[in-house]
């Protein structure tokens, strides 16, 4: 690949209503959209920092100045890019800012496939047709509130149920929805607001049968999610913990956790969640795809990446209608009667952004040619 332009796009995306964890509540998205230019292809990419220091380390801003002051020259400084894999370790000199690298990274991998004129997935070895998928609630005022959602989700066809927790607003609300709803996969994600003081609460959370609790303890922790793990039945799901291949192999040994959710944003990328995978794959741990409350450009690559045969559990890869009154890609992404995701039979990620969205959600743009 002769990388010739690449574009960064500072853009907002509005929720059909706003979305609570247990840090903040928010209205809208910010987000940059990157394109690599090669002739007459372009490969797509998306940074899925958020606007705030709330997730992680990572903001819209910083990302934006990491991609332009540094990782932007090192892809151009490149003559040729032979294999997006080469990107992995060029980009290992910056320290973490995983979010902004995986912005670029995607990308080259979309534009990667789209000169061989295949698939993402087939680029990344994934060997599945359509992956599963499952839907993720934010935290809501009552239990009677969240379950009008998860009734409206259920209705949709959703067969997975990920429901945020914090302190005083968890095991009465996942209680009231394992009462109407005894068989559906139904998870908790506390996005580290607890402490192993809570070990008690999540004992109680052994009798309702979920297919785990997510990052329940400190965002940079591995020691006490291994003793949280020992005392419960519930398998414990690392997710903020897990930046890199070693964080995985430190949570493995540790007996942390008995599946990692492995968000490609997180972890920089396309090559590292495969190296994730591929870890886990070795030590017979099953891994999941999370997401970042992602535009269709993400979801796109989230989608190619679950296709590989590691990934077990559904991802958090809803159809475009559910953050969105209208997402950014064409076609729109769509579950099927089983509650799956099609891993479309097109060159990249399948999808194309939709130019007239992306220009009126655009509020600022660089380009930057060799």
């Amino acid at each position: 690949m002769k990388i010739d332009k690449i574009v960064l796009r500072k853009m907002k995306i509005e929720f059909r209503t706003p979305f609570e964890i247990s840090s903040v509540r928010m209205k809208e998205k910010h987000f940059i959209m990157t394109e690599v230019h090669s002739g007459d292809k372009v490969g797509y990419g998306d940074c899925s920092a958020l606007y705030h220091p709330f997730y992680n380390e990572e903001t819209t801003n910083t990302a934006w100045i990491i991609l332009s002051d540094y990782l932007v020259p090192m892809v151009l400084d490149k003559e040729e890019i032979d294999h997006p894999e080469e990107v992995y370790d060029m980009f290992k000199s910056v320290k973490r800012n995983k979010m902004a690298k995986a912005a670029l990274d995607c990308a080259i991998w979309d534009l990667y496939a789209k000169e061989k004129g295949i698939t993402l997935s087939e680029a990344l070895g994934g060997t599945k047709k359509k992956v599963e998928t499952g839907v993720s609630i934010g935290i809501k005022e009552s239990p009677e509130e969240l379950l009008k959602y998860v009734d409206g989700f259920v209705d949709q066809g959703y067969n997975r149920i990920k429901i945020k927790i914090k302190p005083g607003k968890d095991i009465k609300y996942l209680e009231k929805i394992r009462e109407k709803y005894p068989d559906v996969m139904l998870m908790a994600d506390a996005n580290s607001a607890y402490t192993l003081d809570d070990i008690e609460l999540f004992k109680e959370m052994d009798k309702l049968n979920l297919i785990m609790i997510e990052q329940p303890l400190g965002h940079d922790d591995i020691v006490d999610h291994s003793k949280l793990q020992k005392a419960i039945k519930t398998r414990v799901c690392l997710d903020e913990s897990i930046h890199s291949v070693d964080d995985a192999r430190l949570a493995i040994e540790l007996g942390s956790t008995k599946t990692i959710n492995i968000k490609v944003a997180r972890v920089g990328g396309l090559t590292a969640a495969k190296k994730i995978h591929d870890l886990c794959q070795e030590h017979d741990l099953p891994v999941w795809c999370g997401g970042m409350l992602d535009t269709g450009i993400a979801r796109a690559h989230n989608v190619a990446i679950t296709s590989l045969p590691n990934y077990k559990f559904p991802g958090d890869l809803p159809e475009s209608t559910r953050y969105w009154e209208k997402d950014i890609i064409d076609p729109p992404m769509t579950i099927d009667e089983d509650s799956c995701i099609a891993v479309l039979d097109k060159p990249g990620i399948g999808y194309e952004p939709i130019k007239e969205m992306v220009d009126d959600m655009t509020y600022e743009i660089k380009e930057f040619t060799r």
